[in-house]
């Protein structure tokens, strides 16, 4: 087995799914599926992508670049880190105002998110 196909059928247990409710989860033939767990074949990038966020991990874990299954975070000090080095969107210039609306928004998104 390879290190994606041996990652992807623990990432799924550790979801507590079978295999029928990843197929169903991914939208995914069963034998296309299986063949990923049982290493006989590995997805593309976009197949890739859907399978990690689906089972909140990463492409580098699946694929064996890092250990790490989590999904990094941002502490709020790492976001006023961010927002500091943001000078600029699309072209226009952010100033002290913009960058406050944008904590703001995100603070407000994932206090909902919370709530769920």
């Amino acid at each position: 087995m390879s290190v994606f196909s041996e990652r992807l059928t623990a990432a799924r247990k550790a979801m507590g799914w079978t295999r029928k409710r990843a197929v169903a989860e991914f939208q995914l033939p069963y034998q296309t599926y299986s063949n990923y767990e049982q290493g006989k074949r590995e997805p593309d990038i976009k197949t890739m992508k859907q399978l990690a966020n689906k089972l909140n991990t990463t492409i580098d874990y699946l694929t064996g670049v890092t250990d790490n299954p989590n999904l990094p975070s941002v502490s709020n000090t790492d976001l006023e880190a961010m927002l500091d080095n943001a000078h600029s969107y699309n072209g226009k210039t952010m100033d002290d105002h913009d960058r406050a609306l944008i904590k703001q928004y995100l603070e407000a998104l994932f206090s909902q998110r919370d709530k769920k």
